[in-house]
């Protein structure tokens, strides 16, 4: 436990930090599931409109820090590479 009462305040906002982390993360993970099961059921309709969400849920994590800018351009090259190959 933290002795410094700035200590104590980054232990909470660094608790709140990992919680939004988490969720956001938790988010693009689903988003990855539910497009990649659309590939193998080769739902083409269903799996673009699933792919502008889920670059828009790793483009506003990278926004907000959550993940780098280079991680969401390597996922993102990688569902388009598997939505054309369909």
């Amino acid at each position: 436990m933290p002795n410094i009462k700035s200590a104590e305040k980054r232990v909470r906002k660094s608790a709140k930090a990992r919680l939004r982390n988490v969720e956001a993360k938790t988010k693009i993970k689903g988003g990855r599931r539910e497009l990649f099961s659309l590939f193998d059921k080769k739902d083409k309709e269903g799996a673009t409109k699933a792919f502008s969400e889920y670059c828009s849920v790793l483009d506003k994590s990278v926004k907000r820090g959550i993940i780098t800018k280079n991680t969401a351009v390597r996922r993102k090259s990688r569902a388009s590479d598997r939505l054309k190959a369909l």
